[in-house]
């Protein structure tokens, strides 16, 4: 049965987490270097603390969320904190993929370098430069 209507089966989660490594490979070496210990999930969804933290109501409307410090922030005294991370929301990734048409590596990219951004502090500007670089890669 499965193909025969033009539509495969949705991407897993890792095709996602394999779309945001291969990002993250792109970047350049100055951030590549401090994401080392950075931690990827691929979760489904956000879970109802998350989502209630934020102020958002469905989680369809959230992508990505990053946990940590900026890099900016850490100190010598963070040393028995949990590893930063950087949760991408497979549903939300897809249902935001469905309505805009967006190429699924080109949103996933888009989605990993924004919180990508948080990690580093970057202004919205910078994570725009810091995607088209990842793109012309």
């Amino acid at each position: 049965m499965g193909g025969q209507d033009g539509i495969g089966a949705a991407p897993d989660a890792h095709t996602i987490e394999a779309l945001a490594r291969a990002t993250i490979a792109k970047l350049p070496q100055a951030f590549a270097e401090h994401l080392g210990d950075v931690v990827l999930l691929i979760e489904e969804f956000a879970d109802d603390e998350t989502l209630a933290s934020l102020g958002i109501e469905h989680p369809l409307d959230l992508t990505g969320l990053y946990h940590g410090r900026p890099v900016g922030e850490k100190s010598s005294m963070d040393s028995g904190a949990l590893p930063d991370r950087i949760h991408l929301y497979r549903r939300a990734i897809l249902d935001e993929w469905i309505e805009t048409g967006v190429r699924l590596d080109e949103l996933v990219a888009h989605v990993t370098i924004h919180e990508i951004g948080h990690h580093f502090g970057l202004s919205d500007d910078d994570m725009h430069a810091l995607e088209d670089a990842v793109a012309d890669a």
